[in-house]
């Protein structure tokens, strides 16, 4: 299997994951208004699902260093199978309430908040269990990031007094959505193998696990999304017909999106050998970075915002780039 042994290519390809989980959202905004998330998720997972295995079969398969993705899931033992898939499940309830939060607070909103909650703690809880890097450079940058979400929040505020937008509602469904999502990793990571390039018996390599990872998030979805359809956030119940009356170019968008969001999943994991799960995790979650840049120019989310709204966005940019750098260091000291 390709194995990621340098630390600066490591770090490349965490910023690879940060754009791919920083983007994948826009293709549920293309799809535009009238298709809503419920609906575009059905796809999203099998977007995810369908790359995993095409990543494990070719990336995962090639080359000489560890062991190829047929000879490692006939290994690998019951506990670190379901561990990646509970992974996989917790992760796609918490991704179900950020597109919720998506769909009422917007794009810029819900990452920064959900996102940022999500990376944090997500950071904590991966160095407790495989402490790698400095501890003060990694949890001053978490400070700098705790701060960069206070200002997106008071931002969000100011928007929602222009507009008159449900802000609890938005809210809180970010918030519920970061506390899952900064977990989801860990149970992954607790199945993979040490050592990529002489794995553990009876361990996962990295795309195996993402391969059962998102087999979680497929067969969970069948268990979330229609509670999610028949108790919608927003709008009336939906139904297995609504699905049907998706266009393929609306249902090849969803599939869009799964795939470059398991994109990220692979180059955050493949990083993860030579930067540590902590690291790794950090960097490649600094998505809201990007994802707030495409609400703010090119969705334009705040372009009916009251004067000054602009200053806190630039604040909450710079805390946000401060912490990413901060991170970065923690390897090297």
């Amino acid at each position: 299997m390709l194995i990621v042994e340098s630390y600066a290519v490591a770090v490349f390809l965490t910023v690879l994951a940060m754009l791919c989980w920083g983007s994948w959202q826009n293709t549920y905004n293309l799809a535009g208004s009238s298709w809503r998330f419920e609906l575009y998720y059905w796809d999203f997972a099998v977007g995810i699902l369908l790359f995993s295995i095409v990543a494990a079969l070719t990336l995962g398969s090639w080359g000489e260093g560890g062991r190829s993705f047929l000879p490692d899931i006939g290994q690998a033992t019951g506990g670190n199978i379901i561990s990646a898939m509970i992974g996989g499940a917790v992760w796609n309830l918490g991704t179900l309430l950020l597109v919720a939060a998506i769909a009422i607070a917007g794009m810029s909103v819900a990452f920064p908040i959900g996102g940022g909650i999500g990376w944090v703690l997500g950071i904590v809880v991966n160095y407790v269990a495989a402490p790698v890097g400095n501890p003060y450079l990694l949890f001053g940058g978490s400070l700098a990031i705790v701060i960069a979400i206070l200002l997106s929040m008071s931002s969000y505020k100011r928007l929602a007094s222009s507009t008159q937008k449900p802000t609890f509602l938005g809210i809180a469904l970010s918030i519920s959505a970061g506390l899952l999502i900064a977990f989801f990793y860990r149970f992954v990571a607790a199945a993979v193998a040490t050592d990529f390039g002489n794995p553990e018996v009876g361990k996962l390599t990295p795309y195996s696990a993402v391969v059962f990872f998102s087999i979680g998030v497929f067969a969970s979805t069948f268990v979330f999304n229609p509670i999610f359809m028949k108790k919608p956030v927003r709008g009336k119940p939906l139904s297995g017909h609504d699905y049907l009356k998706g266009t393929s170019g609306i249902h090849l968008l969803g599939i869009g999106g799964g795939i470059i969001w398991c994109l990220g999943m692979t180059f955050s994991f493949m990083a993860s050998g030579a930067a540590g799960f902590a690291i790794s995790y950090g960097l490649s979650n600094s998505a809201p970075i990007v994802a707030a840049l495409w609400g703010i120019f090119v969705w334009k989310e705040f372009a009916r915002a009251p004067r000054g709204t602009g200053k806190l966005l630039f604040l909450m940019f710079l805390f946000y780039l401060i912490g990413l750098a901060l991170i970065v260091s923690a390897r090297y000291a």
